[in-house]
């Protein structure tokens, strides 16, 4: 990868892919709250950051996301629904990466191989949830599974050599985590970049749409 765009670079996950990318002598661009006033639940920030980009990236990485949002936990049942949560966690885990996935198509090279990646999460798989729990969270991240998943589709007929993914990074050691690793086996944000970087590097066209985990598995709907 020559030319790479981390969206969230300012946490743990998406400073430690940019990190790992630019001593690997990529160019790297970043776009953050804390960094420059990167707010993707304003759709008017999100528009004027995107368009004042004009260079096709190898790669467009949304790391972005968040468990807890204005103090709200994530619910043990569905009798704990607020409905102010639920909307707070569709704007930052599901709307904000759909509003930079409109730029996918200006933003990737129609001629080369490419990867729009947004990372999701293993509880927003359908087919895997067994507990319950965390409603507002698991419904976000699968609602972004499938904005990526449709977006894909519209990609492939402009950018035939574009892939469009969702990713489970695992479990990862950052401040996003922090009261939530239990028992859990986690990794250094770091190793978690590394297995990022892997499972971006060996995509190929035949899996854009997919949602795929840190060891390059794919995860069900």
């Amino acid at each position: 990868m020559k030319r790479t765009l981390i969206i969230g670079s300012s946490g743990g996950i998406g400073s430690a892919i940019a990190a790992e990318l630019r001593g690997n002598g990529t160019e790297v661009d970043t776009l953050s709250r804390s960094e420059n006033g990167f707010d993707l639940t304003d759709p008017q920030t999100v528009e004027d950051a995107l368009q004042r980009l004009s260079e096709p990236y190898d790669l467009v990485l949304v790391a972005t996301g968040a468990l807890e949002i204005n103090g709200a936990a994530p619910e043990k049942s569905v009798r704990a629904i607020s409905a102010k949560a639920m909307a707070d966690q569709f704007a930052v885990n599901a709307i904000g990466p759909a509003l930079i996935l409109r730029h996918a198509m200006r933003l990737l090279p129609k001629d080369s191989w490419s990867v729009f990646a947004v990372l999701s999460a293993r509880v927003g798989s359908i087919g895997d949830n067994q507990i319950g729990g965390w409603v507002s969270y698991r419904a976000a991240k699968a609602a972004v599974n499938q904005i990526v998943h449709t977006g894909a589709i519209e990609l492939a007929r402009t950018h035939p050599h574009a892939i469009c993914v969702t990713l489970h990074p695992g479990t990862v050691q950052t401040a996003f985590t922090e009261k939530y690793l239990g028992r859990h086996p986690s990794v250094p944000a770091q190793e978690a970049a590394q297995n990022l970087l892997r499972v971006v590097s060996g995509l190929n066209v035949d899996d854009t749409g997919g949602f795929f985990d840190w060891a390059g598995k794919r995860v069900p709907w």
